[in-house]
């Protein structure tokens, strides 16, 4: 690999030397698997032709035919060619991929990867050290395997909503997927570990990872206290800590801050800093264990003080003093702070439909920094990397792919509007 200022060669990126295949679509899936895409791995993306292929090329809004934002954000690096895998002649397709690949990796229904013959006992055949990887929402066991999962339902399965929100308002959600973003960085997690393991032992497995999983392991804490103390967790106000006091939102003259205290020096720290130091001298106040016990006390001295300023007026005082503080920004806020720009989040990719696309990179680091530049690719068109697969990776002729595309391997009808029932039950 050609350096970027061409004085000499760098490494090639950690993944370079992995082949996935990713049977895929919609968010936790494609999530994961770019991530592994932007550390150097060649994910081929296959895409049902009788489904206009990943429906997450239909979202809105920001949409021009089968090109959107949302795919944007959740496809870069990768590679797509339409393969009905229902067909005789596509199965003979996959199958040759899974000959000269080290993953399949698919996020569908936790009932579908036995029914389309994706699991390791179904391909180590072909590859013995294959690693199949499906990510559903409950996994391929269990009474809920059968069942669709989408991060919103599980947000409120797992308990998640019960504790998001004003205690005197409704249940919530987060304002993010994060069921299905830290569902896909669990899926990759398990692929490297998988390939490793196949790499170590020249055998490959099955790796069932679950939304729902996932979603119970990270209440934590949360869980400990119940399962271990009965513990009942509840909504709390302006988004406090259940145990920490303070750490919360306050609201000051212009707007919000989040101020957190997890350490008693930090305490000390606060009340200097907002000119409240005899606060410090008082014992019911000077403990984790002791500001928990008087929180009522606390929060409503703090709410006060605070309103008494601005956040532009606060913010500075904290960090001069070393109190762990920030403001609530918008998201347009957030993505403008230096440190975003630093730490080099943004990547920017030229697209047909919608020109200069900038987007957030995968924040796994490995190594030394590695280039941005020409590093990545819009996500790809569906079906655009056809003649690489079939004639660069699996080395077909023509005449093969005719008798292939004859025999259906590729769909029988042309892109036209998209369907919002894929079949197979694809789940997110």
């Amino acid at each position: 690999m050609t350096a970027l200022n061409g004085s000499e060669p760098t490494r090639a990126l950690p993944l370079a030397d992995v082949r996935i295949i990713a049977i895929e679509q919609y968010g936790a899936g494609p999530f994961g698997s770019m991530h592994l895409a932007d550390l150097g791995a060649e994910v081929i993306k296959i895409e049902d032709p009788s489904a206009k292929g990943d429906i997450g090329r239909y979202v809105p809004p920001f949409q021009v035919g089968e090109d959107n934002l949302f795919f944007e954000s959740l496809n870069r690096n990768k590679r797509s060619i339409s393969l009905d895998l229902s067909s005789a002649a596509g199965r003979d397709v996959f199958e040759d991929l899974v000959r000269s690949s080290d993953v399949v990796f698919s996020n569908m229904r936790g009932d579908v990867p036995a029914k389309m013959r994706i699991r390791y006992e179904d391909l180590r055949d072909l590859n013995p050290t294959i690693v199949c990887c499906s990510l559903s929402g409950f996994g391929t066991t269990g009474p809920r395997a059968a069942e669709p999962g989408y991060d919103y339902i599980i947000q409120g399965l797992a308990g998640w909503m019960d504790v998001t929100g004003e205690p005197d308002g409704p249940p919530s959600k987060s304002g993010l997927s994060l069921v299905d973003w830290s569902g896909g960085y669990v899926a990759a997690m398990s692929i490297l570990v998988g390939l490793h393991v196949a790499r170590r032992d020249g055998q490959g497995s099955d790796c069932d990872v679950s939304l729902f999983d996932n979603a119970i392991s990270l209440l934590t804490y949360l869980a400990t206290w119940n399962l271990s103390a009965d513990y009942q967790p509840k909504r709390t106000r302006h988004s406090a800590h259940p145990s920490i006091v303070p750490f919360q939102n306050f609201q000051t003259s212009d707007g919000w801050i989040v101020v957190g205290c997890a350490k008693d020096h930090f305490w000390t720290k606060l009340v200097e800093a907002i000119g409240l130091p005899e606060l410090a001298e008082n014992d019911d106040y000077a403990t984790l264990a002791e500001r928990y016990t008087h929180r009522d006390e606390v929060l409503a001295i703090l709410e006060e003080r605070f309103l008494q300023r601005t956040k532009a007026e606060w913010l500075p005082l904290l960090a001069l003093s070393g109190v762990p503080s920030a403001p609530v920004n918008s998201i347009a806020e957030a993505l403008q702070d230096p440190q975003v720009a630093a730490r080099h989040l943004i990547a920017e990719t030229d697209h047909p439909s919608f020109g200069r696309v900038l987007q957030i990179v995968s924040a796994v680091r490995v190594g030394e920094p590695m280039p941005t530049a020409g590093r990545f690719r819009r996500a790809p068109r569906r079906n655009e990397d056809a003649d690489y697969v079939l004639g660069s990776v699996l080395g077909y002729d023509e005449d093969h792919v005719t008798s292939l595309s004859d025999k259906g391997a590729f769909g029988a009808t042309p892109a036209s509007e998209p369907t919002q029932d894929p079949p197979l039950g694809y789940f997110a």
